[in-house]
């Protein structure tokens, strides 16, 4: 994901204005999921995206993300996708099952689209590390993958306009 201290680049000067959003937060463990979609909102607003721009779905839990993203990003309505959710980890292998097919499952969303799917899913071990992962800066999961999507949507955008397909 894009994080300023790596790339130099500010979310500030990607300008975002023109692209249209989807987000797509699932209600299980929405005490976290809610904090994320804050602070992906903070991070589409810093980089310029109208909030008219932006359509917020929600699903029942993490399992649930990845067809919600495909069908967004098959719609043509989106330049990019974000992906949060919170998989906490517990006392079964249900952690690993959820946590990984749900990673499966937006990574191959963007492949078979072409347009780019943010992973903002929180995979901790306990709450504490899901909250502060979540929290009011610039380091919540939410807001990376805010500023990843625009930067992702941006470039993907250009490639397509530099090199358009021949059909």
């Amino acid at each position: 994901m894009t994080r300023i201290s790596s790339s130099k680049t500010a979310p500030e000067s990607f300008d975002g204005s023109e692209l249209n959003i989807g987000i797509v937060c699932a209600r299980f463990n929405d005490h976290i999921v809610s904090e994320l979609l804050a602070g992906a909102l903070r991070g589409l607003k810093r980089c310029k995206v109208d909030s008219s721009n932006i359509e917020t779905v929600w699903v029942p839990g993490a399992f649930e993300i990845p067809l919600a993203a495909i069908t967004l990003a098959d719609s043509g309505n989106f330049d990019a996708v974000i992906t949060l959710g919170a998989v906490i980890r517990g006392d079964t292998a249900h952690f690993e099952f959820v946590a990984g097919e749900c990673a499966r499952g937006i990574q191959n969303a963007q492949l078979e689209t072409g347009v780019p799917v943010m992973f903002g899913v929180l995979t901790v071990d306990n709450n504490q590390q899901a909250v502060d992962r979540s929290g009011p800066g610039i380091d919540n999961k939410g807001d990376e993958a805010a500023v990843g999507a625009v930067e992702m949507a941006l470039l993907v955008n250009q490639i397509k306009a530099t090199y358009p397909t021949v059909e």
